[in-house]
């Protein structure tokens, strides 16, 4: 895909949790349990509104000379991703829930104003600009690397969040695209290619679950 395209792709997906978020359905269940066990509804709405928050802190963090990490390699070499006390996933809810903790409305408010300033912003950064993955000190990723990743967030966890409080959002065609591309690309990364083949193909051999990626 062209520099364009992931742009748009991403922020036509942001947009729909920006709207997700306004719903008047998340704030009335915001303290009840998501879809996803151990996470609060109010928690997984600060997660997705994290997709849109975090590429402009981001964009605005200190860079070094890092090696840039790709969309593949950033999914494929997560650990512990099925286990709900993993440090990652302890990491995860506990940067949701400090999002979070501003309130429903505040949230929703902060993802659209990001989201309208990087409507713009996404416009003129160049195709080589580089982002700082803050929370993994001294990591570095390609901007459109990094909104490739965050498509994959969106679909994810827009479905989630619409689940969790019986909304209907269906997520963009060109975002789930990109996600299942770099999902499937992580797996191959993680698992090589004939265990891939045999979660396509052969579920019968597929011993490592090699599909399962987050």
């Amino acid at each position: 895909m062209t520099t364009t395209e992931i742009r748009q792709a991403y922020l036509l997906a942001a947009e729909q949790a920006v709207n997700l978020l306004a719903e008047g359905e998340v704030a009335l269940c915001w303290q009840k349990e998501s879809v996803l066990a151990g996470m609060s509804v109010g928690g997984l709405a600060g997660h997705l509104a994290r997709s849109v928050l975090q590429v402009e802190w981001f964009l605005d963090g200190q860079l070094g000379d890092a090696e840039p990490v790709t969309p593949m390699h950033y999914y494929a070499r997560l650990k512990g991703t099925s286990v709900p006390d993993s440090a990652l996933n302890v990491g995860v809810r506990a940067r949701s829930e400090e999002t979070a903790a501003a309130g429903p409305a505040t949230v929703a408010e902060q993802a659209l104003a990001a989201w309208q300033r990087l409507s713009e912003r996404l416009t003129w950064e160049p195709v080589d600009r580089r982002v700082a993955i803050l929370h993994r000190p001294g990591e570095e990723m390609f901007l459109d690397g990094y909104l490739q990743t965050r498509c994959v967030e969106l679909a994810v966890h827009l479905e989630d969040l619409a689940l969790s409080v019986n909304v209907r959002t269906p997520v963009t065609q060109s975002a789930l695209g990109i996600a299942v591309d770099v999902l499937v690309a992580a797996a191959r990364e993680r698992h090589g290619d004939q265990a891939v083949l045999h979660a396509l193909a052969r579920r019968e051999r597929d011993i490592n679950h090699a599909l399962r990626v987050l």
